[in-house]
């Protein structure tokens, strides 16, 4: 059973698409060229899984004829390819122009203004007319849904480079000594080429000498720039050109200037080439895209498997059912099912569209605002990303670029998240009480016990995943593959299962495992090779330990379910699945796939259901992850330029004189920069561009560096809420029909937690759970916990006013607590809030003031700062009992007065 959102409020399919389509500017397409992007999409996928499970090597054991090796590839080389099928997506989804930007608007008018000048028959007219109607055929798509010539051009561009990386990797090699000297010319790779390139040398343009490697490299270069801007804007384009541009002539900035720090060691164009293209220490494939690669990749296909298994119906009619009935219920289950969702997809924009159709309906038929109601779930989405375990994949970031473990980054960004979900949670309700906004009735609602039991196996892979990272301490991808086997053969279970499969399915499966646990342990290999050394087709190893043996057994459990299962399915194909709910856009694939090779009966077929839903996910997945891949591709650019030029030293030098030495200035300019750099940009852009200009400054000033992260990660999501570009916003209020300005408004004010949580952990690291030893920060252990001097006022403290500091937070943006709350008393609210959240924020203002007129201070000690949050609390709680108080006042004359 699902909610009943009422009908005509929820959005179609279709209309969730054309939100996303205006939103991220992507294309919809149709027929031959939607299968494309769907075959390019599963094979990317497919790729990765293979990296995942196999790394770079690609060999296949097969019985009888052993170890078949077919190659490996170095990690230049992957990179390579990730970021191509990256550039064939986005080439092939997002247009080129729609014809009415600003280059394509002067040149729309040469026409009119042609035809003033000559009039409509002249030749010249006509000659510019045809171009036009050229240019408009082959590049530009105004109605977004169809693949224009030029993009084809793109993508055969996008091949050479690639083909030249895999194929020439000797060649590339000799280029980090020799640069491009001696290596291939263009007439030696492209001998089809032979003869044009002769005759462009004849007229004395010696291309013939000119360095293959090279020109590939400027290419590769040009083409992430172009698929940059097609789907990330022209802003980020822009700033990354302008970064290799300054590469070539940033030695031209004056040394006795203001920003003379900004100077560099001149560069030539094969040093910025071969530095920006062919290394992985800096450059496109260098941090950014190996974490895409390793981490980023694998966790956004494990939200898509999760999403298209039906996790996200599920989990959102899970939280309905509990809170639903509330007063504010259908707000406060779209800030637990969004907050949910967005942990695992990554994408606000996505999370906002997609379970904003389903959330949004219902928070505005409850009584909610349209504004509101697309203000809360834009706001929860976005906030899904600093959600552990997953947080968006920002998590595995952090870990690459820090070298700090997952299990410490996941327990040091849970309670600064759970306060975020806290504020919210205040807010909606406060909201619903002010204007007396009730819950759904409960027969609207699922029944809490039999949704659980419909979906509680949903649990399981993000139980496996913590396990396999904090337990079994898997390496990332091998933890992200396991999972994305177990969602399969979880999935693959549960459609095969039914009141007559069941026994002879998990029969089956456990005597499989039984047999796979005693050929491990006997001759050392799985129950094929058991079967073949019976045989005496090849000789049997040594037996493993029963430990061992175990492990090896388990490590292949998923596939044994996965074969057992999709036998009992091809046996039994129309039997109906008891428990299996897949998303409506699998069974929306599925079915419009069997209308096109007309047998529409295979819809029902629940082997066919379950190919969908594999082939779907891995699709979903691969046009999530392009933009990321995009995002990350072009940001590395930055850090790379600022890296091989020398740059980063001065760079914080320039810094440190900006915020003179403050930390509270220098975060302060971080945070603006992080929600300028963030608006219209994925996170982790984002996320790359700003740890590489301002991680360093920040973990000198003296924070802990995973609160420096942190820090950037929370203030560039605000980015997304923010006006006046704020697209998670924007989406929700295309979803809520709402009012765009407005929306985005009510959400910046929302996801205000976002702004003061930071400032809390940077000046309190206690509440990150962390611990200063020597030079390094560490989690908590039983002796912290047991050292009272530190843990009361060092986490306790700073902890408790967190949460206080958001609740009063809240009753500052929502004005209602018992009653309406006046401006004065919003404003002793907020100053309550801040003084028990960041009392630092006030004594660095007050510190800095003295020092400015010449008397040196320094206030930010324990004493001064309990002081002011025990001023912050009894003024939260003067405040809080006075509104009860009048709250029951106004209550009993309005009952007297109804009476």
């Amino acid at each position: 059973m699902s909610v009943d959102t009422g009908g005509s409020e929820e959005l179609s399919d279709a209309e969730q698409e054309k939100i996303l389509q205006e939103v991220e500017r992507r294309r919809t397409l149709q027929g031959g060229a939607a299968v494309l992007v769907s075959l390019i999409g599963i094979t990317f996928s497919a790729f990765q899984m293979w990296i995942a499970a196999r790394s770079y090597i690609f060999q296949i054991t097969l019985p009888l004829y052993g170890t078949i090796d077919i190659g490996s590839l170095q990690l230049l080389q992957v990179g390579a390819i990730h970021v191509t099928f990256a550039l064939v997506i986005a080439f092939l989804l997002f247009p080129a122009s729609r014809g009415d930007g600003f280059v394509a608007r002067r040149l729309g008018r040469l026409e009119s203004a042609t035809r003033g000048q000559f009039g409509d028959e002249h030749p010249v007219t006509r000659g510019v007319s045809r171009a036009g109607d050229f240019v408009r055929w082959a590049a530009i798509d105004p109605q977004m849904n169809r693949v224009t010539p030029l993009d084809g051009l793109m993508i055969v561009l996008s091949l050479l480079p690639v083909h030249y990386t895999v194929t020439n990797y000797d060649e590339i090699q000799s280029i980090a000594i020799r640069r491009f000297d001696g290596t291939q010319g263009i007439g030696d790779v492209l001998w089809f080429l032979e003869p044009v390139v002769a005759g462009i040398a004849a007229l004395g343009i010696p291309i013939d000498e000119a360095s293959y490697a090279f020109w590939m490299g400027v290419l590769g270069l040009l083409l992430v720039l172009e698929a940059t801007r097609r789907t990330l804007g022209f802003i980020l384009m822009s700033l990354v050109g302008s970064f290799i541009v300054y590469a070539r002539w940033g030695y031209l900035v004056p040394r006795d200037s203001v920003i003379g720090p900004l100077a560099i060691q001149p560069e030539n164009w094969a040093n910025i080439v071969y530095n920006l293209w062919y290394t992985v220490q800096a450059g496109v494939f260098s941090t950014p895209v190996i974490v895409s690669v390793r981490y980023i990749y694998i966790f956004i296909l494990f939200g898509a498997f999760l999403e298209m298994s039906g996790a996200g119906k599920w989990f959102i009619d899970l939280a309905y059912a509990l809170t639903g009935t509330r007063r504010g219920g259908p707000a406060k289950a779209s800030v637990v099912s969004s907050g949910f969702m967005g942990m695992l997809s990554g994408s606000s924009i996505a999370n906002t569209v997609t379970t904003g159709a389903f959330t949004i309906p219902l928070m505005k038929r409850s009584g909610y605002s349209p504004e509101f109601s697309g203000a809360v779930e834009s706001s929860s989405s976005s906030g899904g990303q600093i959600l552990p375990p997953v947080m968006g994949a920002a998590a595995f970031l952090i870990v690459e670029y820090t070298g700090i473990p997952y299990a410490t980054v996941i327990i040091a960004a849970t309670l600064p998240a759970l306060a975020f979900f806290f504020g919210m949670w205040v807010m909606v309700h406060f909201e619903a009480v002010q204007h007396n906004i009730g819950g759904l009735p409960r027969d609207e609602l699922p029944e809490i016990r039999s949704r659980f039991r419909s979906g509680w196996f949903y649990l399981v892979p993000i139980v496996l995943l913590l396990y396999f990272l904090i337990i079994a301490r898997f390496s990332i991808p091998r933890a992200g593959w396991f999972t994305i086997v177990s969602v399969i053969a979880l999935i693959a279970f549960v459609a095969a299962y039914d009141e007559r499969s069941r026994v002879p399915l998990v029969g089956t499966i456990a005597a499989i495992f039984t047999l796979q646990l005693l050929s491990y342990a006997t001759v050392g290999g799985n129950v094929v090779d058991a079967t073949l050394a019976l045989t005496g087709l090849e000789a049997a190893g040594t037996g493993l330990g029963l430990e061992t043996a175990a492990y090896a057994a388990a490590s292949g459990l998923g596939t044994i379910v996965i074969l057992v299962s999709a036998a009992v399915m091809l046996a039994r194909p129309r039997t109906v699945p008891t428990l299996l709910e897949l998303d409506d856009a699998v069974d929306e694939s599925a079915e419009r796939a069997a209308s096109k090779i007309r047998r529409p009966q295979l819809a029902r077929n629940r082997a066919y259901r379950f190919g969908a839903f594999v082939l779907k996910s891995m699709d979903s997945g691969a046009r999530t992850a392009t933009t990321v891949v995009i995002a990350v591709a072009a940001a590395g650019v930055i850090p790379g330029v600022i890296s091989v030029s020398g740059l980063g030293p001065n760079l914080a030098a320039l810094i440190d004189a900006v915020s003179g030495g403050s930390l509270l200035i220098l975060l302060v300019l971080t945070g603006i920069a992080s929600i300028i750099f963030g608006m219209g940009m994925p996170t982790t852009a984002m996320y790359i561009i700003l740890i590489a200009m301002l991680g360093g400054p920040m973990e000198q000033a003296g924070t802990a560096l995973l609160a420096a992260h942190l820090f950037v990660l929370y203030f560039g999501l605000m980015a997304d809420v923010t006006p006046p570009v704020a697209v998670a916003a924007f989406a929700g209020a295309g979803v809520a029909k709402a009012d765009e300005l407005g929306t985005a408004l009510i959400a910046f004010l929302l996801s205000l937690n976002k702004i003061l949580v930071p400032f809390a952990f940077v000046f309190s690291p206690g509440i990150l759970l962390l611990r200063e030893r020597g030079d390094e920060w560490t989690i908590l252990t039983a002796a912290d916990v047991a050292d009272l001097g530190f843990f009361v006022p060092d986490v306790v403290i700073p902890i408790l006013g967190m949460f206080l500091g958001v609740y009063a937070l809240g009753v500052t943006i929502i004005g209602y607590q018992y009653t309406d709350v006046g401006r004065v008393r919003r404003a002793l609210y907020a100053i309550a809030s801040i003084f028990l959240m960041v009392p630092e924020i006030p004594l660095l203002v007050l510190e800095g003031t003295l020092e400015a007129v010449g008397i040196p201070a320094y206030l930010a000690i324990f004493e001064l700062t309990a002081s002011l949050r025990l001023i912050g609390l009894v003024t939260l709680v003067a405040l809080s009992t006075r509104n009860r108080t009048r709250g029951r006042t106004t209550e009993a004359a309005e009952t007297a007065e109804t009476a």
